[in-house]
């Protein structure tokens, strides 16, 4: 198992997921540079948050068109796993791997807060080791965050388990209150089909560390490792 984390111009959430994933979880990681092709042999590709090529356009509309993004989409394609956090979820609509889109918050401003999140289905590679019910303290900092998808995806998407997290308040109720940006159904993170690409905009990596009172989000990578175990 080797992790690679993609870094685009603007990206600014790649030295936490390093961290996380490199110092706390003593994983083999690496960053891949995004105008460089190869994914260095690695197994698990992870796109962080920030703000590729400034968000200009929409976010992660040019980054979906970096050189590297050909071998994601083919790593994904067979059946590799990825997983985008923030501006990476981002990324990942815009290049087709994931449904939906994320649109301006409904406040229309940037919002960069603690909130909640309840896992929808636990029986997947972000998910396994995370209790049911539990509400997850997780941060977010995003201007465009509120997740969207007509009606028809979002059918499909409920019906094959691809909903991974909805906003929640610290009770795990679902209420239009505790939804920060305006997610449709509270919708805060959604997989593939196939249920090896992944994307959310809460940030797990910030919340992952003994250090900053707050290991919520270290139940996320805990799953991703159980999940490489047990596929070995």
């Amino acid at each position: 198992m080797k992790f690679g984390v993609v870094v685009f111009p603007g990206s600014n959430c790649d030295e936490d997921m390093v961290y996380v994933l490199q110092t706390i979880l003593k994983q083999d990681t690496i960053k891949l540079w995004h105008k460089n092709t190869d994914l260095e042999g690695c197994t698990h590709i992870i796109l962080p948050g920030g703000f590729s090529y400034g968000d200009y356009l929409r976010s992660g509309a040019i980054a979906r068109f970096s050189p590297i993004m050909n071998n994601v989409i083919k790593h994904a394609e067979n059946g590799g796993f990825v997983f985008g956090v923030c501006n990476g979820f981002q990324v990942l609509c815009e290049a087709g791997l994931l449904p939906g889109a994320l649109l301006h918050n409904n406040t229309r401003k940037f919002i960069c807060k603690n909130v909640f999140i309840k896992a929808e289905n636990n029986a997947t590679a972000i998910t396994n080791a995370i209790p049911k019910n539990k509400a997850l303290k997780i941060p977010i900092a995003h201007g465009e965050g509120k997740y969207f998808a007509d009606a028809e995806t979002l059918k499909k998407l409920n019906a094959n388990g691809q909903i991974l997290f909805r906003y929640c308040d610290e009770n795990g109720n679902i209420t239009d209150e505790s939804n920060p940006n305006g997610a449709t159904e509270n919708i805060a993170g959604i997989c593939n089909a196939t249920k090896n690409v992944f994307g959310m905009m809460p940030h797990p990596e910030r919340a992952s560390d003994a250090e900053l009172s707050n290991e919520d989000g270290k139940l996320l990578f805990e799953s991703i490792l159980k999940a490489a175990l047990v596929n070995a």
